[in-house]
This record gives C-alpha cells, structure tokens and sequence, in this order.
C-alpha cells in the first residue's frame, strides 16, 4: 500500500536494521488489544500470512474468505485482509480475553507493529511508527527479535521480492484499466489463483514454492 506521507510526519525520522535497537516493545501489550481493533481493510495478508494461516486453522483460502478473511482492492491490485467484525471491529482472531488467538500464526504486519517498512533501492528498511502505538512506556529491542521470523534472510528476500512484484503488477493493471479492455481483471485472477487460492504443498518449502511461483508469473504476465 502507497502512502503519501514523510516519514517525519509518522516516525521518529530514523531507519532500522534487523541488529539496530528500536523502542518498540509494548511489554506483551499488558492487556492493550487496541492494534486489534477497528482496523478497517488495512491488515493486508501477503501470501505468506495466507500460508501461514492455512496451516494454523487447517483451511482453505476459500473457506477462510467466509468468515476471517475479505477482498479489497489496493493501489488497482485485489488483495486479501483481516475482516473486522461488530460494533468494535475486532480482528476475527481476537479471543475473549483481549489477546491473539493465532499469535505464532499472526500475519507480517502484526508482527511488525508498531514499525513499519521503507521500501527503496530495491529492498527495505524499517521505521518506528510514533502515533499508532498508545503505550507510550515502550521499551528497546532489537528489531530481528521483535519482529520474530523464523528463517529471516529468506523472509526479507520473499518481503522485497513480493512488494516490487505487486508494484509491476500495479503498472500492468493500471495501463490495461487505461485501454478499458478485461486484462486488468484477469491479471488480478490471475495473481490470486497463483499466490494465494492455488494451496502450497505442506511438507515443502514454503519460499522455494513461492519463488517458482514467481518466475512463473513475471515469464506469464509481465
């Protein structure tokens, strides 16, 4: 998702590596499920989230767009999220007791949170977000151990490879909208039959998978 804003404006101006310390860590959030709340549609689900997902819930992506997971569509692209749901807007994950009934499972963004990505050159960075958090009391921790990926390096390769491909796929959409013919509809079946209807063998490796997924798909449609 593009947002036109400077970082200044949502962070404490600083970029981060995996090794950098950052004052990130709300304390196992001490009964705070407010990043949990009234979100809208902005809990993007990478193919990765839906894996992950799948594996937890032992469901299909079509069973889980009944009643945990929406479409919408981002930047001309359509793309999975976390429905909200009642008066509170409540993650669908969220269970009785204000605390996350998927945590090893939880999506990218929630495991970043409150920090953010800056895309550029290629790969990423990361940013603290300054006004989203409303634990003021948080302390420093290293930004890989807050972050919590199992098998980093290959994450970050699938996190950067995944965002500019969807920035390529932008284009695509945008310049066949443009001409008024089906194209843009069907790249976007098509992206969501490949990376995301279309189930990952379990027992494989879910970034080998993913990234032959990808070289079929920029040979097909880009």
């Amino acid at each position: 998702m593009k947002r036109e804003i400077s970082l200044e404006e949502i962070s404490d101006g600083r970029l981060y590596d995996l090794n950098d310390m950052v004052k990130a860590d709300c304390g196992d959030c001490r009964g705070c499920s407010a990043c949990c709340r009234g979100m809208g549609d902005s809990i993007l689900l990478d193919p990765l989230d839906v894996y992950r997902l799948t594996l937890c819930l032992n469901r299909s992506f079509g069973s889980l767009l009944s009643d945990c997971l929406e479409l919408g569509v981002v930047d001309g692209i359509i793309l999975p999220h976390l429905k909200m749901s009642g008066k509170e807007e409540r993650c669908p994950f969220l269970n009785e007791e204000g605390r996350c009934g998927i945590h090893p499972y939880r999506p990218g963004i929630c495991r970043l949170f409150p920090l953010g990505r800056y895309y550029e050159e290629g790969s990423f960075r990361y940013f603290l977000q300054t006004k989203e958090c409303s634990n003021r009391n948080r302390t420093k921790v290293k930004v890989s151990k807050w972050i919590d990926t199992p098998q980093l390096r290959e994450n970050q390769k699938f996190i950067t490879d995944w965002h500019y491909f969807l920035r390529d796929m932008e284009d695509k959409v945008r310049e066949a909208a443009a001409r008024g013919d089906d194209l843009a509809k069907n790249l976007n079946l098509y992206l969501l039959n490949m990376f995301f209807v279309t189930p990952y063998e379990k027992e494989a490796s879910f970034y080998e998978q993913f990234t032959e997924r990808m070289h079929r798909a920029k040979q097909e449609i880009l």
